[in-house]
């Protein structure tokens, strides 16, 4: 009898702290999570649409649009300009970032590599899309939408894959309980 009421203590002392399936951050933390994300996300919208959805009337001539994945990439490796090179390239690397982390905190069931990767392409296709239709001195460009994929896979495997199982649990469905490992009764 004892022994059990021991048992029963220790296993409610250990369902307290955190745990496979268990939440790190409270109630209150999560939330505050998901404000903080929202609020970075509405700031990364807004610097997103001053970089790629201004007119750009000085490079009207200039553009062309690119349906061949990697020619962009080649010709800028090609330059004599590193510094141009590591603009065009890094900058669009670093600008689909903040999708590999915001989303997976924003959107818990677009969490996972395949994921954040699908919903990064579309919206930088869409981008990109009204980019060469509607913006002066902007073209489509696949390879922006291919390193904005990149950028956000990098971000998604550094920091926003943790991030997002700590604001969001993964939850406990009814075929983990088929799976659950007995406990030893000896101890």
């Amino acid at each position: 009898m004892a022994r059990a009421v021991l048992q029963g203590k220790a296993e409610k002392s250990a369902a307290g702290r955190a745990g496979p399936g268990r939440s790190v951050i409270s109630w209150w933390g999560r939330v505050v999570a998901m404000l903080l994300a929202f609020a970075a996300a509405v700031a990364f919208a807004v610097v997103l649409a001053r970089l790629t959805l201004e007119p750009s009337a000085a490079s009207a001539s200039l553009t062309h649009s690119n349906l061949r994945p990697g020619d962009s990439i080649r010709n800028y490796l090609a330059q004599p300009a590193f510094r141009d090179t590591v603009k065009q390239l890094g900058g669009n690397i670093v600008l689909g970032i903040p999708f590999g982390v915001l989303l997976p905190v924003l959107v818990p069931r677009a969490r996972g590599l395949l994921r954040v990767a699908a919903c990064t392409a579309l919206l930088m296709l869409l981008v990109e899309l009204v980019q060469g239709a509607l913006i002066t001195g902007r073209a489509f460009d696949i390879d922006d939408v291919l390193l904005n994929t990149a950028g956000a896979l990098l971000g998604y495997l550094l920091i926003g894959r943790r991030l997002g199982r700590a604001v969001h649990p993964r939850r406990r469905h009814w075929w983990h309980r088929l799976t659950k490992r007995p406990s030893n009764a000896a101890d």
